[in-house]
């Protein structure tokens, strides 16, 4: 019964956002409150909600300052040359726009980390989609599937935490991937490409760009004007320095993410406006979109606190190893990879790798089929599990290009779930895992 009651309430969460019915944030508060009642868990539930926000208020943070910070750099100017030098080089042509916005994404996310990739790339590329008229749900679809490629990387979360739940290192996890990865990198080429044919096409086939469907759908509107005022060239150099010392310091780790970006939010907002006029100013340009993503990351923390608090997750879990028949367990590598599709966008990753692929590995033991193999494959679904409402970054991602969340997902789904297609055909021609064991 609690397993019906879990699946009831992700299908229910999920059509009311896809069909518009409520917005995220409301839906991830509202929907699993209603089925914890239903469940006969209302007296626990309090608990449950501030423990779920308790878990992702580290994140929370980091998003605030980290939106914040790249909100200030973008204000002084700092990724202005990287934006010129993109549109010399792409022009006016869709493909080009699209293929670079690709490659853009790709080379930024090698840290590992959405939320500066989705700042940095967003903020240089959709000028031009603005100007253009094209249609900013290809952007943002090209630019969370690279993201899912390079999130594979050890630093990147999802393959730390497979092989620190199987106890494996984790090069042992990654370096056979990385013939996968490219070819993942490649399919968002691909995508990309595709999506700019299309789209040339279509707006060369407009006799007028203001007539266009997106247009009135709000899907594309004009961007703000810039604040000439708050331009920083003089201190494009010290600027371009702490934000490479505060890139250097992520990757090695050298204090929690949140502390470095309230730290390099706290340097760059003295070193650029010193008065606190200026200061007061450009918190208040940016507090919109802060509050937007923090309250969501809140809203999620309630959803996934119910989720943990009342052992939907690990319900979940059982009932799909249960129906499992044993004829299928030499295929249990595929079948890991084929699981973790949906399981990593209906729970959250620290659920599934640290709950469910532990028992799908001492399953596969049984048919020779290595730790290390399993733990690839788990890491198959990482395109579908950053469409997920329990990923912090994508409402970033989705509130600076301005599209509603679900229509991101409508979208962006197919496209993920071929890529998703991509890696595991891949994997298994590359022999990364096996097809049986």
């Amino acid at each position: 019964m609690l397993s019906l009651l879990a699946f009831a309430m992700v299908a229910t969460f999920m059509a009311l956002i896809m069909t518009r019915r409520l917005s995220a944030l409301v839906a991830l508060i509202i929907v699993p409150t209603v089925f914890g009642v239903l469940g006969g868990f209302a007296p626990s539930l309090g608990e449950m909600m501030i423990d779920g926000v308790k878990q992702l208020a580290p994140t929370g943070v980091m998003l605030l300052f980290a939106i914040l910070y790249f909100g200030i750099m973008i204000d002084a100017g700092l990724f202005d040359p990287l934006i010129v030098r993109i549109v010399k080089f792409v022009g006016n042509d869709p493909v080009k726009i699209l293929v670079g916005t690709a490659v853009l994404a790709l080379l930024v996310s090698l840290d590992g980390d959405g939320t500066t990739t989705y700042m940095i790339t967003v903020s240089a590329m959709l000028p031009l989609y603005r100007h253009l008229k094209l249609d900013v749900r290809c952007m943002a679809c090209v630019i969370i599937m690279a993201a899912a490629v390079t999130n594979l990387l050890p630093w990147g979360g999802p393959t730390a935490r497979a092989a620190s739940a199987l106890k494996l290192d984790p090069a042992t996890v990654f370096l056979p991937m990385v013939p996968a990865m490219l070819v993942g990198a490649a399919w968002v080429i691909v995508v990309a490409w595709w999506f700019g044919r299309r789209e040339r096409i279509r707006v060369a086939s407009q006799s007028t760009l203001v007539a266009d469907v997106l247009v009135q759908s709000d899907l594309i509107s004009e961007e703000p004007e810039r604040d000439q005022a708050a331009l920083r060239p003089k201190l494009f150099v010290l600027n371009l320095l702490l934000t490479a010392t505060l890139m250097v310091m992520l990757v090695l780790g050298v204090l929690p993410l949140a502390v470095l970006f309230m730290l390099a939010f706290a340097v760059a907002l003295m070193l650029n406006y010193p008065s606190l006029a200026e200061q007061k100013q450009r918190l208040a340009a940016h507090a919109g979109n802060a509050l937007a993503v923090v309250a969501l990351i809140f809203a999620a923390g309630i959803f996934m606190g119910i989720l943990s608090g009342t052992h939907m997750v690990d319900a979940m879990a059982q009932s799909v190893l249960r129906m499992l028949p044993p004829e299928l367990g030499p295929y249990l590598a595929p079948i890991t990879a084929l699981l973790s599709i949906p399981f990593t966008f209906f729970i959250s990753n620290d659920a599934f790798y640290f709950g469910m692929l532990p028992i799908l590995a001492q399953a596969a033991a049984a048919y020779g089929i290595e730790p290390a193999m399993l733990a690839r494959a788990s890491l198959v679904g990482q395109q579908i599990h950053l469409l997920s409402p329990l990923v912090p970054s994508t409402y970033l991602l989705v509130g600076m290009a301005r599209i509603e969340f679900g229509e991101h997902q409508r979208f962006s789904l197919r496209w993920a779930l071929a890529a998703c297609a991509v890696m595991l055909v891949s994997s298994l021609l590359f022999g990364i895992f096996p097809l049986a064991g």
